[in-house]
């Protein structure tokens, strides 16, 4: 009698070098959602207007307006002022385009398609923030080479300047933080418009275009010790000499604080318009 004998036969499971959730996917992921963010942005005319066209327009009228005025307060250029003003406020209306066009892209079922597909979880919403980083270096740069236009120039050095331009883009980070968070949990664009509008009466309220001490005395502990100002006076300190110490500790702390009360509702809002 011959022994039968059985045997299975079937596809064995196919596995990737790296897992899904390895830090391999994660980084080549970002990069490529990265892209694809900053294409879409650089292609939409809108977001290219309201992010680098009229902060331009505006900084040569304040410029023209305040610019005398500046320099009779301040006894120095006015542009020390008006350029981290506008720069600081290119980040916060550019912040509010990219959280719109996340809007834009749950509404379409994009993110949920997204979700689906066999890439790491966290780099959808890591490739955002690098992205939005990106684009704020980008109007920074424009905004200092309109600024050196103007007659802008730095006292300090390179490293000065260097440090200089990572000041918006470190505070854009936690302005990006809360107006994202807050259009995750919104279908309305104008709440996220009326966010926008707070943030921009942080710009007006600062140091940017008047001294401190040109405020009523009820108000001006609100803005010497908000964050807007603190980027200001470093910012002015790196380009034209003065304390930097003590604005950038106080920017930094504000950033932390930011990203730390923003972090957990930034990632449940996310994985919640993902998978609805």
């Amino acid at each position: 009698m011959i022994p039968m004998t059985t045997q299975q036969v079937g596809f064995a499971p196919v596995r990737g070098h790296y897992p899904d959730n390895s830090i391999r996917p994660l980084v080549t992921q970002t990069l490529l959602q990265t892209k694809r963010l900053l294409t879409r942005w650089a292609r939409d005319y809108v977001t290219v207007t309201g992010a680098v066209v009229l902060p331009i327009l505006f900084m040569v009228v304040l410029n023209i307006v305040l610019g005398n005025l500046a320099y009779v307060v301040t006894h120095d250029s006015g542009l020390y002022s008006i350029v981290p003003l506008i720069a600081l406020g290119a980040a916060i209306t550019g912040s509010t385009f990219v959280a719109i066009d996340l809007m834009r892209e749950r509404s379409m079922g994009l993110l949920s398609r997204l979700w689906v597909l066999p890439v790491h979880r966290a780099s959808g919403l890591i490739s955002r923030i690098l992205a939005n980083a990106i684009r704020t270096l980008f109007t920074t740069l424009v905004m200092l080479g309109t600024g050196v236009v103007l007659g802008f120039r730095f006292r300090q050095g390179l490293v000065a300047s260097l440090m200089w331009l990572c000041v918006p883009v470190i505070l854009g980070i936690a302005i990006a933080a809360i107006v994202t968070t807050v259009a995750l949990y919104t279908a309305q664009t104008v709440v996220v418009e009326g966010v926008e509008l707070v943030q921009a009466i942080a710009i007006f309220f600062s140091t940017g275009l008047v001294p401190l001490d040109s405020y009523p005395g009820w108000i001006q502990p609100f803005v010497a010790h908000q964050p807007v100002s603190y980027a200001i006076a470093a910012m002015r300190g790196y380009a034209m000499g003065g304390p930097v110490l003590s604005p950038m500790i106080g920017m930094l702390l504000w950033t932390a604080g930011i990203c730390a009360a923003c972090a957990v509702p930034l990632a449940i809002g996310y994985r919640r318009a993902s998978t609805h």
